[in-house]
């Protein structure tokens, strides 16, 4: 693959978007050059970034193609993944809904789905709808997340809600922060119970018609009829590689609520608009349900750069977003991550601005440097710095971590695990909330999967006298150390050989048991 030809498709996509979006500046606007220098400094093979301003679109800027090499240059109705920018738009459904009388905050969830079970009875019994959306369950970071990610995989939201009673808390509940993607599926399923209807069709009828999203997508859709969809990409060499490809059909996602929703730039920008001014569409949601989604229910870390970067003191999470102050103003925001897409929204209510980036390749250090200038623009004018200037400090940040004590080890002095030495370990394992895997010999080799999980399959190695998994579609920096520890039956653990790997990658909340041979 190859770098996309940017400049040559500049001037074309610049006319096309003369019409793409109403109230556009049509001169030369300081977040051109922001645009060109991060599509510069980071590769990307596409981009779509708007701004509003007192309500107003004032720039939209877009670079790249929907798939690299392809000829297919993004638009202002191109679909991406916004990942988990969908959850806002969970609360907001349920926000709906309360108003609507349908559901109350603090109604238990039990009352919707009586199925619903936490590991500690006593939270089983309290856990409100509330508590679904603020990241407070007592489940370490990212806890479960291996059923909904790498995808595809065969987990459905019932395996899910099963699931959540296998999972052990790390934190008493309540009792603090941290990030977690099952409760929003949850939370979806709470709404459909609520409102008598499946998740997707409520969130067509709540929030995408009512707002004139007219491009987004949820549940089952055909990707062939529908039409111009950016797919996700990863470096490979000096360009970007398509993974993960579209098949025709997309499937109705066990994420959808946590993070499977697709939208387009022109959505996004009407998004951000009735955010921003609620007279837009009268009516759509009461005051005091506003206040409540952007209200600091959970506080949250903040964050060394945040502090430096931002001027910020306080960091909390309200129903979908994360709220901060940023130079003295107002910020409500959130991030979207998935393997290939990026995206990130930022509001300043006080001002009515809004920002919002959607990227089809590994962009996570181009989403944060480009969000951070542009938003500099409005709170810190005289004080901001370049995109250059940010990407050199997350570089800088970067280079300091790989030369810490907790660096990524070497082990390239891998070799294939015998077969013959490990006959004793092989064999059908379960987890009880991943389900079974196996390890098993397989063409001389021996092989390490995840029944419902496709992706996660993969060669075991050895390194000196430890063992790994080298998966077959996923990159390094998700393998993990494979451990087996005797006993009757033996058990299986897995651990992850780089500490900064995604968090979703939660090995250390998994427990194989030995249930049987090999086939």
């Amino acid at each position: 693959m190859h770098t996309p030809p940017f400049r040559s498709t500049t001037l074309l996509l610049s006319l096309a978007l003369a019409a793409a979006l109403p109230a556009s500046a049509a001169g030369p606007s300081p977040f051109t050059a922001m645009l060109d220098s991060t599509v510069e400094h980071h590769h990307l093979p596409g981009i779509a970034m708007a701004v509003v301003d007192n309500g107003q679109v004032v720039f939209t800027g877009i670079r790249g193609e929907r798939r690299a090499g392809s000829g297919e240059p993004i638009d202002a109705d191109t679909l991406f993944k916004i990942a988990s920018n969908s959850k806002a738009m969970t609360a907001a459904v349920l926000a709906r809904l309360v108003d609507r009388g349908l559901l109350a905050w603090d109604d238990p969830v039990t009352k919707y789905l009586p199925q619903f079970r936490m590991h500690d009875p006593w939270v089983t019994q309290h856990m409100q709808v509330r508590d679904l959306l603020i990241h407070n369950s007592g489940l370490g970071l990212g806890a479960g997340d291996l059923m909904l990610w790498p995808e595809p995989n065969a987990f459905t939201r019932t395996d899910i809600i099963a699931g959540l009673e296998h999972l052990k808390p790390v934190t008493s509940f309540r009792s603090g922060y941290a990030y977690d993607n099952l409760m929003y599926v949850v939370a979806g399923e709470v709404a459909a119970a609520a409102g008598g209807k499946p998740y997707d069709r409520l969130l067509r009828e709540e929030v995408f018609i009512p707002l004139g999203m007219t491009r987004c997508q949820a549940g089952t859709w055909s990707v062939a009829k529908v039409g111009n969809v950016a797919q996700p990409h990863a470096r490979r060499g000096s360009g970007n590689a398509v993974v993960n490809a579209d098949a025709d059909i997309a499937p109705d996602l066990a994420s959808m609520a946590a993070g499977g929703i697709r939208c387009s730039l022109r959505d996004m920008t009407r998004w951000m608009q009735v955010l921003l001014d609620p007279t837009r569409v009268p009516g759509w949601l009461s005051e005091p349900q506003r206040r409540a989604l952007w209200t600091a229910h959970m506080p949250m870390p903040l964050g060394e750069r945040q502090r430096r970067w931002d001027n910020a003191h306080f960091s909390a999470y309200g129903y979908g977003w994360r709220l901060s102050d940023m130079d003295g103003q107002w910020k409500v925001a959130h991030t979207g991550t998935l393997s290939g897409m990026y995206s990130s929204l930022a509001l300043l209510p006080d001002r009515k601005v809004g920002v919002v980036i959607l990227i089809n390749g590994e962009g996570e250090d181009a989403r944060t440097v480009l969000m951070q200038a542009a938003l500099k623009h409005y709170t810190a004018p005289t004080q901001r710095q370049t995109v250059a200037g940010y990407t050199e400090q997350l570089q800088a940040e970067r280079t300091q971590r790989r030369n810490t004590p907790h660096a990524l080890p070497d082990t390239t002095a891998r070799k294939p695990a015998g077969v013959a030495a490990t006959a004793q370990w092989q064999g059908l394992y379960r987890d009880p909330w991943l389900g079974q895997a196996r390890l098993c010999p397989e063409n001389n080799t021996l092989r390490f999967g995840v029944d419902k999980s496709p992706t996660l399959r993969g060669t075991v190695m050895q390194l000196d006298s430890r063992w790994l998994v080298q998966w077959d579609t996923l990159g390094a920096d998700a393998e993990p150390w494979l451990q087996v520890e005797p006993g009757t039956p033996p058990t299986l653990r897995l651990s992850a050989i780089d500490p900064d790997i995604d968090f979703s990658y939660d090995y250390q909340d998994l427990q194989f048991t030995r249930i049987g041979d090999c086939p």
